[in-house]
């Protein structure tokens, strides 16, 4: 009986369920495995494995560009706020007149 390679076309993947992605930690594991699992007269291609770096490489960088974007936006919505509360003081008529 004879087992059919896998390639990347039977592969279906899936989100989890609850909400929660995979991280830096987690591609490693699997690559490591991968590696220790791999038939050692069939290796993976050379373009195969910088391919899935250059994916690690992409992944990282997208993942601290989201955190640094992420920042900046939480810094405009507190300077936004700041600058409301200025204009509502600023707007209130002063309670000396005059005359």
């Amino acid at each position: 009986m004879s087992i059919p390679p896998i390639n990347g076309s039977d592969i279906v993947v899936q989100p989890k369920s609850n909400g929660q992605s995979l991280g830096e930690s987690d591609f490693l594991a699997l690559m490591t495995t991968q590696l220790q699992q791999q038939d050692p007269f069939e290796p993976v291609d050379n373009k195969e494995m910088i391919a899935q770096m250059a994916q690690f490489s992409s992944l990282a960088g997208i993942s601290q560009m989201n955190d640094t974007l992420s920042s900046i936006a939480d810094q405009i919505r507190s300077q936004t706020a700041l600058l409301a509360e200025i204009k509502a003081s600023s707007a209130t008529p002063s309670s000396t007149t005059s005359i």
